[in-house]
């Protein structure tokens, strides 16, 4: 079978800065790949050019074995969701309303919600912790609230592939870990995601994969166990990191 997510010599430029060159990625089914890496090495530049949103200086981009340019953006979001960086409130009123236009790829024209989707948004709403605020005003949630109705909107949206940019943002370390393991389940059933992620530590615990990017346009990609490590982690992050062991776990400290 074709990966769900594909790339070949894909180069992302900001300006006059080639931030990654020549990068080769393959994102089959049930693998989460974390890309770690500095400020402004462009993490996020590379979720946006993934899903399809800006065009690379160069390379091929595929979804499940067709090219993405050749797709329309209803077709991309039944193959791909989205977590941008920050999250809105929007227009939606409550939060059950928000998660529910993770549906709209799935309706008919002018088609009605049906049980099936009202089903995948209560499912996406108990497993970010907020059945009890299905109702709620979404002008009234606080970050970490709205952060999480976001994800919970990605997990309604039921796409083989998730991008999520900073998922962890704004979450305390409760919410952070249960939605993690949220969208982890989700790959170990079949599912794929790529993140963006500021802490290796959560990487090591959640990832099968990760993608240092070093803004230069090197880059290393692959399997947690090889990439993540203390030498690796110091190059990347410019700054000494060491490498503990809790239990089972790996735990990266920057020193």
């Amino acid at each position: 079978m074709a990966p769900l997510l594909e790339a070949r010599g894909l180069r992302v430029v900001a300006g006059s800065r080639t931030l990654i060159s020549a990068l080769d990625l393959a994102v089959a089914a049930g693998s989460f790949v974390a890309v770690l890496g500095r400020n402004g090495t462009g993490k996020t530049l590379l979720l946006h050019t993934l899903a399809g949103l800006r065009a690379p200086a160069a390379g091929d981009l595929r979804l499940g074995g067709v090219a993405i340019a050749g797709l329309g953006r209803r077709e991309i979001a039944r193959r791909l969701a989205l977590l941008p960086q920050d999250s809105e409130a929007g227009q939606a009123t409550t939060v059950a309303e928000m998660v529910m236009l993770g549906r709209y790829a799935h309706l008919p024209l002018w088609g009605a919600h049906t049980d099936g989707d009202r089903a995948a948004v209560g499912a996406a709403l108990l497993a970010a912790d907020l059945a009890s605020l299905a109702g709620r005003a979404a002008h009234t949630l606080s970050g970490g609230e709205l952060r999480r109705t976001a994800m919970a909107c990605v997990l309604a949206q039921q796409a083989p592939l998730m991008l999520l940019d900073e998922p962890t943002n704004h979450l305390d370390p409760h919410h952070a870990l249960q939605l993690l393991g949220a969208f982890a389940a989700r790959v170990a059933s079949g599912a794929a995601v790529v993140a963006t992620l500021h802490d290796p530590t959560l990487a090591a615990r959640f990832a099968t994969h990760a993608l240092l990017l070093h803004g230069d346009g090197r880059t290393l990609h692959g399997p947690c166990e090889e990439v993540l490590d203390a030498a690796s982690l110091t190059a990347l992050y410019g700054t000494p990191v060491s490498e503990l062991r809790d239990g089972s776990r790996r735990v990266f400290v920057a020193s």
